[in-house]
């Protein structure tokens, strides 16, 4: 669930989105955007995604001066974005839960390893296409010789056109982020593409050669710069999410108080959609890419065949087991199709389409002719297919919005 928040900053109120999980979240952590970006560019947005389907709850926040933030981008300094990194700590710590991980993409890469030793509750720092120097920030500026003769110049960056000022430049320069990442003292993770043309991979190097152990380096092998690729951000937040795990020191997140509850949370405008079973096991539903999804997961009828097939392979070793039979492994296909009722023969419906599940049963084992067939048998009594061919009711309420 994302709720749209607004919260004060060092100097002007910020605007964030704040994701949060299913039950109690196992962690709370903070994203910061890249240069000029917002906290809504698309591959922002999918990393959330991804902690949150990992149970971490996540701010995502604009800097000031871009997005829906308040202030003057005119004003903006590396050193004004740190002081946002921590003003955005102290609103989560206030409202949710210190933040454990910071999470920055490019030059917030840089300002999440600047903000960290001023947040002690912080114990896991990754970066995604940061930068070692700062300065190098300028080499991507083409007009920084008007800028430090005039103090303020509008500048074109990535097709918009935003005022830099000599006060930015000099800021920039006046970091040694290889000198504070030798002193971190945090679990560090680098990820960086190898084919990154806006900063290039030798400053993931300089990173993880300066930051202490635990550090970790992650090749986002044909990614661009800004994770345009859906698969690339939500590759980057999944692994950022199992990695960090380790190093958060939180519980699990408890589960709801009854069992068998699912739940169905949708990521945005497709289909990608995060499943919450229990409280306590997550997994990713989505479509295929040719009717309109992401292909970030199982869809709804995959999931259904899994379903089917995972039941079968439980009865039947559970039958095993009872009649101490040599079954090794029982392995189940289900393929599910929709077909003509007239090509149907075992369907009472005769005229339309019906749903067909195609079931494939492979018994390894010492097993005898007449076990196998008794077993095959026993395959229909799976509670799974019993409830396929039963009359099935779903009752449908209304859930008011839960308050944040």
């Amino acid at each position: 669930m994302v709720h749209r928040i607004r919260f004060p900053g060092a100097r002007h109120e910020l605007a964030g989105a704040l994701h949060r999980p299913a039950g109690r979240p196992v962690g709370w952590a903070l994203f910061a955007h890249c240069f000029t970006c917002g906290k809504d560019l698309h591959a922002a947005r999918r990393i959330a995604e991804e902690l949150a389907a990992q149970g971490f709850g996540v701010l995502r926040f604009d800097f000031t001066g871009l997005g829906a933030s308040g202030g003057d981008f005119a004003d903006v300094t590396l050193s004004s974005d740190v002081d946002d990194v921590v003003a955005a700590a102290a609103w989560l710590t206030e409202h949710h839960g210190a933040p454990s991980l910071l999470v920055g993409h490019s030059l917030g890469g840089a300002a999440v390893l600047l903000a960290t030793p001023r947040l002690d509750a912080v114990r896991a720092v990754a970066t995604i296409g940061a930068p070692s120097d700062p300065e190098h920030l300028t080499h991507l500026i083409p007009d920084e010789a008007q800028v430090r003769a005039e103090g303020c110049v509008q500048v074109e960056l990535a097709g918009r056109s935003f005022p830099i000022t000599t006060a930015f430049l000099d800021d920039l320069t006046s970091h040694r982020l290889t000198d504070v990442v030798r002193e971190l003292r945090r679990a560090t993770l680098f990820l960086h593409s190898p084919q990154d043309n806006t900063v290039g991979v030798a400053h993931a190097r300089a990173l993880f050669q300066a930051a202490r152990h635990p550090r970790s380096f992650v090749s986002l092998d044909g990614a661009d710069h800004l994770l345009s690729d859906p698969a690339d951000a939500r590759y980057a937040g999944r692994l950022i999410a199992s990695w960090a795990r380790r190093y958060v020191g939180v519980e699990e997140a408890a589960g709801p108080d009854h069992r068998d509850d699912v739940e169905a949370r949708t990521l945005g405008t497709g289909f990608g959609t995060d499943v919450i079973i229990d409280g306590r096991h997550r997994l990713r539903a989505d479509e295929p890419i040719d009717v309109g999804g992401e292909d970030t997961g199982p869809s709804p009828y995959d999931l259904l065949s899994a379903a089917l097939a995972s039941c079968t392979s439980m009865t039947l070793q559970m039958y095993a087991a009872r009649k101490k039979l040599d079954l090794e492994e029982a392995i189940v296909h289900v393929r599910h199709e929709k077909v003509h009722a007239a090509d149907c023969e075992a369907c009472e419906t005769s005229t339309g389409k019906v749903d067909r599940f195609q079931r494939s049963i492979e018994l390894r084992g010492n097993l005898t002719p007449d076990v196998r067939a008794r077993m095959l048998q026993i395959a229909d009594r799976c509670p799974v297919h019993r409830t396929l061919h039963s009359e099935v009711s779903v009752v449908t309420t209304s859930l008011e919005p839960s308050a944040d």
